[in-house]
């Protein structure tokens, strides 16, 4: 049998999910090392149970998983897996990587940035039209837009990604064959055709409530960067952003007013030290971004390649920004912010954040409107 039938049989067994399949695979190398394995060769495997063996020896006579795997070219399903030359890299620097993603249409690419734009269902219309401009501003900018496909910020932001002719990728809570909410199956469609759709569970399993949570660890870790739009205090979208932390990916948020209840989870995460987005091109202060986008060599042959590529600006080319910049900066936009909110929010203290501001200032980056008061210059 190939490979493909065995990673597809091993992630198809009753029963036996993520978690022990991590325990097989610290005892077997391969699908195919389990699919062959006598009773005996179990025994003692940790988290192992009789009832999984038992799952394990059944699964191998069974005829609806050849049947499900002889399928999948019929409904135009493909499926790549730890090993194969297509698995998504970005997954592999995760702890709990999944071990088979369906998709339908076309996998992200590797070597170009990624950003994933989430954010609440029940949006508002500012909402829908901010996510809906950041991912045609990352389109025109050439990097891919990540999310759920969920109806309100997820689809806007999906939906601008395609309007510029982008790439955006869906990560769904239910099987790739099963448009999920239905009323984005005009979305479902175009991303079938030009983007992609993507998920570990096997085609024909239904949206549950309990399966989105465990996707959204695959959003951001499909993204460079993760961006909330808008966010009650209890949402998916946090769980996306505490994963995000969890996986060393930059968070940035969209701020909102106070007493609103789609801003209580965005200014949450900023006080807990999320870094404030107000322009697309906010984007590329982050580390994750631009280790895509600098040149090995500052020529200008280099230069004018990213420039033309609409990756940098002038004052990006010339920052070179650090993390301590990072937070600073993404502290600044066209509203004079004060010395002391910078200090209370970075976390830094006061000679540093000085230092840092009139670094900023040098590179043509930020202006001192007031004393002790700045504006971005770059929006």
């Amino acid at each position: 049998m190939k490979d493909d039938y065995y990673w597809f049989w091993i992630n198809n067994i009753t029963g036996i999910a993520n978690i022990k399949l991590r325990y097989l695979f610290k005892v077997f190398d391969t699908p195919e090392d389990i699919y062959k394995a006598s009773d005996k060769m179990f025994e003692g495997v940790m988290g192992i149970k009789p009832d999984d063996i038992y799952s394990i020896k059944e699964s191998r006579k069974s005829e609806y998983i050849y049947r499900e795997y002889s399928e999948l070219d019929k409904k135009n399903i493909k499926f790549t897996y730890p090993g194969k030359y297509n698995y998504p890299e970005r997954l592999m620097n995760i702890y709990d990587y999944p071990y088979i993603i369906y998709y339908k249409g076309s996998l992200p690419q590797s070597d170009v940035p990624s950003v994933a734009i989430v954010g609440a269902r029940n949006c508002t219309e500012y909402g829908r039209s901010v996510a809906g401009r950041f991912a045609e501003d990352f389109a025109d900018m050439g990097i891919q837009v990540i999310s759920g496909m969920a109806l309100g910020i997820d689809a806007a932001a999906q939906k601008g990604a395609v309007r510029k002719g982008g790439y955006s990728m869906a990560v769904l809570g239910c099987g790739v064959d099963i448009c999920y909410p239905r009323t984005n199956i005009e979305l479902y469609t175009q991303l079938e055709s030009n983007g992609g759709i993507i998920s570990e569970y096997s085609p024909g399993t239904p949206p549950k409530a309990g399966l989105f949570p465990m996707r959204n660890r695959i959003i951001s870790a499909m993204s460079d960067a993760l961006i909330v739009v808008e966010a009650k205090q209890k949402s998916g979208s946090l769980i996306t952003a505490d994963q995000a932390l969890d996986q060393n990916r930059d968070v940035y948020v969209v701020p909102g007013r106070i007493g609103d209840t789609l801003s209580e989870g965005c200014l949450k995460l900023l006080k807990e030290g999320a870094q404030l987005i107000t322009s697309s091109k906010d984007i590329y202060a982050t580390e994750s971004i631009n280790r895509y986008i600098n040149c090995s060599k500052k020529d200008d042959d280099c230069m004018n390649s990213l420039n033309n590529n609409g990756i940098f600006e002038e004052g990006f080319k010339k920052s070179g920004l650090a993390s301590p910049k990072n937070m600073v900066y993404s502290q600044i936009n066209l509203f004079p912010v004060s010395l002391e909110m910078i200090v209370n929010n970075s976390g830094l203290n006061l000679v540093e954040a000085e230092g840092i501001l009139l670094e900023l200032e040098l590179d043509g980056l930020i202006e001192e409107v007031s004393k002790n008061y700045y504006i971005r210059k770059h929006i």
